[in-house]
This record gives structure tokens, C-alpha cells and sequence, in this order.
């Protein structure tokens, strides 16, 4: 199997304008994940007050069910968005899911609770999940064609962005998170605190909306001859490449879903206080904002899967090991040394899977491809982790439950990848 990329188009270099490529994809990209992720930080709040059942527990798994069913979406989502960008392009794929996302995000941060209008309040919290679920099926594989397509030379560095925004992402939700935690009573909170974040995202939305709508489409896909049939023909003749994509994808997903989950971990199992874990996780998302861009690079130049084979089995061998260390030593200090950790180890691996999952895909069919591979990984393996791991605990009453996931969804991507490298893709 070789790569994928536009022959003609693979030797050409870094184009004048890449900065501004990389800002309008990754501000966008952040904002996405953005509004996805502060759910997910913010799921024992919104657990009280949109899902009471009289029983914390019971409130957290429907939460985190919630998060979880819109991720039945996100299939969808990466086929009608998916099929759009391959047909009418990456801008405007790319111009639609921002739009998307910020309705979704509109309805949670006005939505009534549950004690203002009853069941209609977790009927309407679902309801903008789903939405925020389809758009982001879309989002993943526009925003990485959109970035790797500009400059095929440097496939790595520029497609790391997609990661290293998702990096942003983690650092100004978890940023979030401990400044309202410190800062607000637990009253203050549940009254109006929690929304805020959402309300950030709204007004961010419309300066990443103007930016996309400014952007040059990808040169490479506009020297190739578009398909009026791209869902049809990834099925046809790229089904074991999208098996493969899949297998990938494993790993990154449900490592960071695991992360999404520590602040939920770090409260309920450790006992730690709120504004201790969002601010431990800040560390991860300056990681890999760091890491990321360099990862992409050390990629182009000595290829994807040796390094993200490296980081798999260290996720493997490391992660009974981590949590055990946490649930001993439930500490700032070491929530912060196993926050970097984690972060570095996501970096390694998911900072070069972008441009693995272009390389796998010809540009006719690329983001439908990398939409549809990437979520369906995050579908079954990374949407219900949170509530994977939760029921898990409660049912085996081991704290060290979430390590076994991890040591799952590694041995599937190692598998992945082996097979990758056996086709002739590095």
C-alpha cells in the first residue's frame, strides 16, 4: 500500500501563506473540541442539574450516557459532511460544522434545568448533543485534509496541528475549570457558573465562522478531479484501509477520552478537590500543544508508525503502573507528573496519526475516509469510554479500572499498525 498523496503535489514545498492555513483550521478545530470537551469536565454538574435521580452515581452514568449518544451521530455526521467536502471542498465542509457546532453550544448554555422545566431540560440537552455529535463527524477529516493537503511535503507537521488545537482545546476547558472552581462557592456553580464556558465558545464561534469563510481551498484538491461518489468508492476499494484507519484510531481516542474523564475520576475516586484536577490537567493540554507540531515533524522525515508503535507499548506496559501510582499517591504533585506523562505519550502517538490516516486515503475520497474511520473509532471506543469506565468501577469496586481500557484499546492499535507497516506504509 503506498501513499496516497497527489504524485505531482508531493515533492512541492511549504506554501507563503502556511501560518495563516494552520491559525483558520486550528482555531475552528479548537472551538469544536472546545465545546465538546467542557461537557465532559463539567459532567458532575450538569449530572445534579439536568439528570437528578436521587442517586450521584446514577445521575453521572446518565450524564455520561448523554455524552456518549451523541456519538451515534458523529457516523452520520462524517458521512454527509465527509461526502460534501470531498465533492464541493474542504472550505466549505469546514464553513457548515462551525455553524453546527455553535447551535449545539447555543442550547446547552441557555437550556432551562431540570427543576425550571422538568423532563424537557435533559430531552433538550440531548437533543444539542446530537448536534454538536454531527458536526463534529464532519470536522475531523475537513480540518485534517484541509491542513495536510496545503503542503504534502510536510504532511506531518502541518496535519499535527489537527492535535495540537485539540491541545488548546484540553488547556482552556481545564483552564476554565479550575479558575470557576477556585474562584465560585459550590451554590454559585450550580447556579450559573457552569455555563459560562459555553457562552466563551458562543463568542468565539463567530470569529472562527469569518475566519473559514476567508480561507483558499486545498491545491490538492483542486488538481485532482473530484468523485460524485466518494462514500461509495471508499467501500468499494478501500475497505481494508478504513479497517486500518479504525484500528488506529483506538489508541488516541479512548486516551483521550481517558484524560476528558480525569477530572470525574480524579473527584469521585480520589477524593481530590475539583480546582486541584482541572488545573493538573491543564499540564496535559500544554503538552500537547507543544509536543504535537514536533511529533509531526520528526514524522516527515523518519515516518508515523515506528513512532506511534513506540508510544503504544509504553501506553500498554505504563498504564496499570500510572493509576496505580495516582489512586496510591492522590496528590497534586503527582496528578501533575502523570498528567505530563499521559500528555506526552498522547503527543508521541496521536501527533502523527493525522498524516497516517491522509497517507491511507487518495484525495478523491479523503476526508469521507478519514470522517468515516475516525468515527466510528471514537463512536464505539472513545464516546461511551467515560461511562465504560465508570461502570466498570462500580461494578468490579477497583479504582485501577480505567488502566485495563487503556491496556485494551493499545493492543488494537498496535495489531493496526503492525499491518500498516506490513502493506509498506512507514
Amino acid at each position: 500500500m503506498s501513499t496516497a498523496a497527489t504524485p505531482a503535489l508531493a515533492k512541492s514545498t511549504t506554501p507563503p501563506h502556511a501560518w495563516r492555513v494552520i491559525v483558520s483550521a486550528s482555531i475552528g478545530n479548537a472551538l469544536e473540541w472546545f465545546d465538546l470537551v467542557v461537557y465532559g469536565f463539567f459532567a458532575v454538574t450538569i449530572s445534579k442539574l439536568f439528570f437528578p435521580s436521587g442517586n450521584d452515581t446514577v445521575s453521572l452514568l446518565l450524564t455520561l450516557g448523554t455524552f456518549g449518544v451523541s456519538f451515534f451521530m458523529r457516523p452520520l455526521g462524517a458521512i454527509v459532511l465527509g461526502v460534501y467536502a470531498d465533492r464541493a471542498g474542504r472550505k466549505a465542509a469546514l464553513t457548515l460544522s462551525i455553524l453546527l457546532m455553535m447551535s449545539g453550544t447555543l442550547l446547552i448554555a441557555i437550556m432551562p434545568t431540570h427543576a425550571s422545566i422538568g423532563v424537557l431540560a435533559p430531552a433538550g440537552i440531548v437533543l444539542a448533543r446530537m448536534i454538536q455529535g454531527f458536526s463534529a463527524g464532519g470536522e475531523f477529516g475537513s480540518a485534517t485534509a484541509f491542513l495536510a493537503e496545503h503542503a504534502p511535503a510536510r504532511r506531518g507537521f502541518f496535519a499535527s496541528w489537527q492535535v495540537a488545537s485539540q491541545g488548546i482545546t484540553t488547556l482552556l476547558a481545564a483552564a476554565f475549570g479550575a479558575i470557576l472552581t477556585h474562584s465560585l462557592s459550590h451554590e454559585q456553580m450550580q447556579s450559573w457558573g457552569w455555563r459560562i464556558p459555553f457562552f466563551f465558545g458562543l463568542l468565539i464561534g463567530p470569529v472562527a465562522y469569518y475566519i473559514r469563510t476567508k480561507i483558499d481551498e486545498t491545491p490538492e484538491f483542486l488538481a485532482a478531479e473530484p468523485t460524485q461518489t466518494p462514500l461509495a468508492d471508499t467501500f468499494a476499494s478501500q475497505k481494508e484501509r478504513l479497517l486500518l484507519a479504525i484500528g488506529a484510531v483506538v489508541l488516541a481516542t479512548v486516551s483521550t477520552y481517558s484524560v476528558l474523564y480525569m477530572p470525574t475520576y480524579a473527584i469521585k475516586q480520589l477524593g481530590m478537590p475539583a480546582s486541584v484536577a482541572f488545573t493538573a490537567i491543564i499540564a496535559t493540554g500544554v503538552v500537547q500543544l507543544i509536543c504535537s507540531p514536533l511529533v509531526g515533524m520528526w514524522s516527515d522525515k523518519h515516518g508515523r508508525t515506528g513512532i506511534m508503535l513506540a508510544a503504544a507499548v509504553l501506553f500498554l506496559v505504563l498504564a496499570y503502573p500510572i493509576y496505580r501510582l495516582l489512586a496510591t499517591h492522590p496528590t497534586f504533585g503527582v496528578m501533575i507528573c502523570v498528567q505530563i506523562f499521559i500528555g506526552i505519550l498522547m503527543s508521541a502517538y496521536f501527533g502523527a496519526l493525522p498524516a497516517l490516516l491522509s497517507d491511507l486515503f487518495p484525495t478523491q475520497t479523503r476526508t469521507t475516509g478519514m470522517s468515516l474511520a475516525y468515527n466510528i473509532a471514537v463512536t464505539i471506543f472513545g464516546g461511551f469510554a467515560p461511562f465504560i469506565i465508570t461502570w466498570l468501577i462500580s461494578a468490579s469496586g477497583d479504582k485501577l479500572a480505567p488502566s485495563f481500557y487503556l491496556m485494551a484499546a493499545s493492543l488494537a492499535s498496535i495489531f493496526a499498525l503492525l499491518r500498516v507497516r506490513k502493506l509498506g506504509m512507514r
